[in-house]
């Protein structure tokens, strides 16, 4: 069975897009592979974080993750800073990794425009994901396309390790989800959604009440045709709508256009409201119940130890490969 690893940060409660680009695929994806999901706490901290609301976001997102069908009996949830190894693989490996890769990265650039100063964290935020990866032996790691050029540099560093030191990593090959991959912003649909944008209409997050997702999709922006049509260039908002309606009912696109032809944006709003409340309605009933329990704790110890097992053997090659520490006598 082949391994797969996945990080997500705790920086606020994930949208929609979140839960159809990712966590509804890891439900299916943990049937059919060895599956590694962790809360990147340590690469949040690599932007200024309030403490108190770090730790709620943490056991938030892990509930979370529960509540939308991850099965602890099926896959390891764990929590990134309960596992030493990542920060010390993170280390070894900021030492075989380039300045000018890391000055190079797309989101290095963009976080810190027009910043006074930047934390060395931020810059060295790649070396620290790769190891996240390498640890665990991935095979395969689901991202969006903007964590593309990550993964390219996390090839990149696992080879070089291996030609200069022991060939110990498996060099992990990035999946792209073929199917809602990238839901776009309601209020912008040529960006993507995202729990970080200024304009609350702009998304949707997995724990808001029915009234305001029915606000939320009512307002979203579509165009003066008033045709439900599948036309990501010239109508991307209503095809944006379309996406996220066909995945959350099961229904094809172009059943829905059938459905939908000769009736206006209200209607087919109106119906995608209530498809969207549905779906997330059982989830946000197991979220609050995780919430209040000690059974999420219980999950996440579980979890941090078998990450930890894992993850410390692979530390160790590290320390062994690199001449740290001291040789074992027999």
């Amino acid at each position: 069975m082949q391994t797969i690893f996945s990080g997500i940060q705790p920086s606020g409660t994930i949208t929609l897009g979140n839960y159809i680009g990712a966590l509804k695929q890891f439900v299916e994806l943990q049937h059919e592979y060895n599956c590694y999901f962790c809360i990147v706490d340590q690469h949040a901290i690599t932007v200024p974080q309030d403490p108190i609301q770090l730790r709620k976001n943490i056991r938030s997102l892990a509930a979370l993750y529960i509540a939308v069908g991850i099965d602890p009996e099926q896959a390891t949830l764990f929590i990134q800073s309960e596992v030493p190894a990542h920060a010390q693989a993170g280390w070894m490996l900021q030492c075989v990794t380039y300045i000018g890769e890391l000055e190079r990265m797309t989101q290095f650039k963009d976080k810190s425009s027009g910043k006074e100063a930047v934390s060395a964290g931020l810059l060295t935020y790649p070396p620290l994901m790769a190891a996240d990866i390498l640890l665990y032996s991935a095979d395969l790691v689901p991202v969006g396309e903007d964590q593309k050029q990550h993964l390219e540099l996390t090839r990149d560093i696992a080879e070089r390790f291996n030609k200069k030191y022991n060939d110990i990593f498996t060099i992990p090959e990035v999946r792209i989800p073929k199917t809602g991959a990238r839901i776009m912003s309601l209020q912008d649909p040529l960006k993507k959604m995202s729990k970080s944008d200024p304009n609350q209409k702009a998304f949707i997050s997995i724990l808001d009440e029915p009234k305001q997702i029915e606000k939320k999709i009512k307002s979203a922006v579509t165009d003066s045709e008033g045709v439900v049509k599948f036309d990501k260039e010239n109508k991307p908002g209503v095809s944006n709508l379309l996406s996220i309606y066909s995945i959350l009912s099961n229904k094809s696109i172009a059943d829905l256009e059938q459905e939908y032809e000769g009736k206006g944006y209200g209607e087919f709003k109106g119906d995608l409201a209530q498809v969207v409340v549905q779906a997330l309605e059982p989830i946000q009933k197991k979220y609050y119940e995780l919430m209040e329990s000690a059974e999420l704790d219980e999950i996440l110890d579980r979890g941090a130890e078998k990450a930890h097992a894992v993850a410390g053997r692979m530390a160790k090659k590290m320390e062994n490969a690199m001449g740290l520490g001291r040789k074992k006598r027999r």
